[in-house]
């Protein structure tokens, strides 16, 4: 991998940004709710279920690392 490149990938993973993964219609409906404690909790359950897949996804490639690639003693 070129230098330019690693550094762009260091770059990405440094940089976070704040982002809501509310649809149009949820977010429509709970921002007309005084206090928005309901859709924060929304918000986060949402932010929680994506990320489930790439955990598990995550753990399937360790998984088959551990089994194919590591030396065998």
């Amino acid at each position: 991998m070129k230098k330019s490149h690693l550094l762009l990938v260091i770059l990405l993973l440094a940089i976070s940004f704040s982002s809501e993964a509310q649809c149009a219609m949820c977010r429509a409906v709970l921002e007309t709710e005084d206090g928005q404690g309901a859709a924060k909790g929304i918000n986060d359950g949402i932010v929680y279920l994506m990320a489930i897949p790439y955990i598990l996804i995550a753990g399937i490639a360790y998984a088959m690392y551990l089994k194919f690639f590591r030396e065998k003693k």
